[in-house]
């Protein structure tokens, strides 16, 4: 008699090899999302920031209070509709749990630094909390 088919060993194997294909390419896509936020968060510390030097050329001063969820507006003029937050999970490393971009005007409205996190070296940058100022990103 001549039997068509796979027998049960053979399905077992597949499904194994599939099984361990699928667990790699997840522990893979893992480290690519990690640096994709950590992208992301570079991206919004630079948008901040060119909102602020154009807030700062209309003004003379950077803004007292940006939060995030808020805007940058002064005088009718909008520099930023919507200041981003930190892409979750936001405790990626080195980062604690609770961080999230902060803002503080310096030098009676003549600077300002804004504090992030990111959880792998990008780039110059290593992983761990970092501060932007109107000089730029600096690797603390």
């Amino acid at each position: 008699m001549n039997k068509k088919g796979f027998t049960l060993i053979e399905l077992l194997v597949v499904i194994a090899i599939i099984g361990l294909l699928s667990t790699l390419a997840i522990v893979a896509l893992g480290g690519a999302r990690s640096k994709a936020r950590d992208a992301r968060r570079l991206s919004d510390i630079k948008q901040i920031q060119t909102a602020l030097d154009l807030y700062y050329a209309d003004n003379n001063s950077y803004p007292t209070v940006v939060s995030t969820g808020g805007k940058i507006e002064s005088d009718g003029n909008t520099y930023m509709v919507l200041i981003p937050s930190n892409p979750e999970p936001n405790n990626d490393g080195d980062c604690s749990a609770s961080t999230d971009y902060t803002y503080a005007q310096t030098e009676s409205g003549a600077s300002y630094t804004i504090g992030y996190c990111i959880g792998s070296k990008s780039g110059d940058l290593d992983a761990g909390t970092h501060t932007a100022t109107p000089a730029g990103i600096v690797n603390d």
